[in-house]
């Protein structure tokens, strides 16, 4: 697998394709749909269960002995609901993919070529079911629940090595001690403007507002992206910031993501004034 990270001739693909792929989901809304924002949850995995789960029931099925007519109906059932699921679950899959690292895209790239072969030799296995001619079906089968191990062994490397889709601004909630901890003097906060300052040696956003002030995690939760070198933009009326590196967009009020790639809102920390000194501490 790292060798695999580190293959770069997968970039000629990769680097052809990516733009092709913001091309072909050019609307921001349909883009935001597919990175789960209105879900506040990536929508891939949740989507990739229906048919992981469909043909590994299929799966289960075929392997039973003393199969019946009512057993081949529904495993052939089970296998057409899987193949008919993974276009979606694909769709959101790519998307995701042309906003990530390098090293993440080639695996991503083999962990998508993995699993269309799984979905032809699923559809082979719809084909064949569907003309009576079971045993292949349920070989061709056999071949894809397989293939789609192998896919789905991909993505879990992509999300729990590599952290691809990951909220990458979360951990450093860790790294903040308990009680309240000192930010700023209010005084000294300019009027709505981005505003670095450190909790803990954690970065952390200030934002003031008339008397509202915003103490927001810095990283972006996207792909750690400087949040204080972005800039400010009003959405439906509420001052968000948009992420320098790959244009996520978080309210300013609430940390909502509003735009995507991210699709987790953006971690905001309780905030109180004390002798004019604004004070944070961990929600």
């Amino acid at each position: 697998m790292n060798k695999l990270e580190q293959a770069s001739a997968l970039d000629r693909v990769g680097d052809r394709l990516q733009p092709k792929v913001w091309s072909l989901l050019r609307p921001q809304r349909l883009k935001d749909t597919l990175h789960g924002v209105w879900l506040g949850h990536p929508l891939h995995p949740a989507l990739v269960q229906i048919p992981m789960g469909a043909w590994m029931s299929s799966a289960v099925l075929d392997l039973m002995p003393g199969r019946t007519r009512g057993q081949e109906q529904a495993a052939t059932t089970l296998v057409a609901v899987g193949t008919a699921s993974a276009l979606p679950a694909a769709l959101t899959g790519i998307n995701d993919w042309s906003w990530l690292w390098q090293e993440e895209r080639r695996v991503g790239l083999v962990h998508a070529a993995t699993n269309t072969l799984a979905v032809a030799l699923y559809a082979g296995s719809l084909a064949a079911r569907l003309r009576g001619r079971h045993g292949l079906g349920r070989m061709l089968g056999l071949f894809g629940v397989a293939t789609v191990s192998a896919g789905g062994y991909l993505g879990g490397h992509l999300v729990y090595k590599q952290t691809a889709q990951v909220n990458q601004g979360a951990p450093d909630l860790h790294r903040v001690e308990y009680g309240w901890r000192r930010v700023a003097e209010v005084d000294s906060l300019p009027e709505a403007q981005l505003l670095v300052r450190r909790v803990d040696n954690v970065p952390v956003l200030v934002y003031r507002d008339g008397t509202d002030i915003t103490v927001m995690l810095d990283r972006c939760a996207h792909q750690s992206g400087p949040l204080g070198q972005g800039k400010v933009i009003q959405v439906d009326g509420q001052p968000c910031v948009v992420c320098p590196w790959h244009g996520s967009t978080f309210q300013l009020k609430d940390g909502e993501v509003v735009h995507g790639p991210a699709s987790t809102d953006q971690q905001v920390l309780p905030t109180r004034v004390t002798s004019g000194v604004l004070e944070a501490r961990l929600p």
